[in-house]
């Protein structure tokens, strides 16, 4: 399977990363904030949701991602300590909030509440397979 590289340059395209990405795990201390650059890196381990899987028991897979987005202007979270750089978070989904366009807000949940807000100049992110591939155990499941 060929490494997955997506650009998002709109709110529909930044969806199709959001699902490519859901249940992505990190630690906290891997995220990486360059204000002088405006841009935000969160290094993970991705779940392949788009591997093709037939009807009985399959091998999952995660790989070893980055998801970037640039043209940031300020990073928020809630419920996250960047001082326990062990803390693992698992992604569940981003989405656009507009305010002055093509301004506005790039919102990424992640489990037990924890959020981050990017305020951004527009929509540009990017998500890239870096290599390192993985059987998973089993397949997230969400209640």
């Amino acid at each position: 399977m060929q490494a997955l590289r997506l650009l998002a340059l709109d709110e529909q395209d930044l969806g199709i990363v959001s699902a490519h990405v859901q249940d992505g795990v990190l630690k906290v201390g891997d995220i990486e904030w360059l204000p002088g650059e405006k841009r935000l890196i969160l290094p993970m381990n991705r779940f392949v949701w788009e591997k093709k899987r037939g009807w009985f028991a399959i091998e999952h897979e995660r790989r070893r991602a980055v998801l970037s987005f640039d043209r940031v202007l300020s990073v928020t979270s809630a419920a996250i300590d960047r001082t326990q750089a062990d803390d693992v978070l698992s992604l569940l989904a981003i989405r656009f909030l507009p305010s002055d366009a093509p301004a506005g807000t790039i919102e990424l949940d992640f489990a037990a509440g924890a959020t981050m807000r990017l305020g951004v100049e527009c929509i540009e992110a990017r998500l890239a397979d870096i290599g390192g591939a993985w059987r998973a155990g089993s397949m997230p499941r969400h209640d």
